[in-house]
């Protein structure tokens, strides 16, 4: 079926996923630069159209959403992130720059 896009924002409780949790979930797609997050029974994720969004804990943005599976909230298949503070020195002279 073709995708459905809510017409507000929403959000979701997940919880992050270790590096080798998530390692084991994508073998050859996880790097230091990522982190992972989701729910492990499933549910609870990150979906199409999500991509740029933030993963944010205690009010700081930890993650911004890369890319998971097709389908969303599958068990042992957490979405990925960007993680922020590996960038932070770019983001820092970028901001200064502009």
């Amino acid at each position: 079926p073709p995708a459905t896009f809510s017409d507000v924002l929403r959000c979701t409780d997940i919880n992050t996923v270790s590096v080798a949790e998530c390692q084991a979930a994508y073998p050859a797609g996880v790097t230091d630069n990522m982190l992972c997050a989701g729910v492990k029974e499933g549910g609870g994720d990150s979906c199409l159209g999500d991509s740029g969004g933030p993963l944010v804990c205690d009010r700081e943005l930890q993650g911004i959403i890369s890319w998971g599976e097709v389908e969303c909230g599958l068990h042992h298949k957490p979405g990925v992130y960007t993680r922020v503070c590996k960038f932070l020195g770019w983001i820092r002279r970028t901001m200064q720059e502009n």
